[in-house]
């Protein structure tokens, strides 16, 4: 865990939280399960990388035993994504993500070309999953999904419809 002695850009309440989930002896996939989110959604959360809403600040105050006022104070707005880390990382599991995308994100890119067009993949109308995966021999194997929708460069926009729904995303 990352905590605020060792990293000033986290929120004063990331190490409040993590604290409370030790303590109640809660992982992120029971609290995802309480808040109605996936667990990696809800530790974006705990390290302000991802949206509360009101009733995610609620019911984490309520499992937690927290104020909800000193929750949301640092919960409720805006997150301010993408200052946690130092680049490149240093974290050897976050550094092995990062050269995943070093290795292959140009690998990543040309077949997503290929299979939608010119375009990114969004990374706010997102989800991602872990899950672990064990083969016939035993070895247990780290899967990760993620699940971006696909935006079409500027000029391609009109041609194709947005998806009436982005709440299952």
């Amino acid at each position: 865990m990352f905590s605020t002695e060792t990293n000033q850009n986290l929120l004063p309440v990331t190490d409040i939280l993590f604290k409370q989930k030790k303590a109640k002896g809660l992982s992120f996939e029971k609290l995802g399960g309480l808040l109605g989110r996936d667990e990696v959604a809800v530790a974006a959360i705990f390290y302000g990388q991802a949206h509360a809403s009101p009733d995610d600040i609620k019911k984490l105050a309520e499992v937690l035993e927290l104020n909800e006022v000193v929750v949301a104070n640092d919960l409720g707005g805006f997150p301010d994504r993408g200052r946690t880390l130092d680049m490149p990382p240093r974290e050897p599991l976050i550094y092995r993500l990062y050269e995943i995308i070093q290795n292959y994100g140009l690998a990543y890119k040309a077949v997503l070309n290929e299979k939608f067009g010119d375009g990114i993949m969004s990374a706010i109308a997102f989800s991602t999953k872990v899950e672990k995966e064990t083969d016939d021999k035993g070895v247990e194997w780290a899967v990760i999904t993620l699940r971006g929708y696909h935006i079409l460069d500027s000029k391609e926009v009109d041609a194709r419809e947005e998806p009436d729904d982005f709440a299952d995303i």
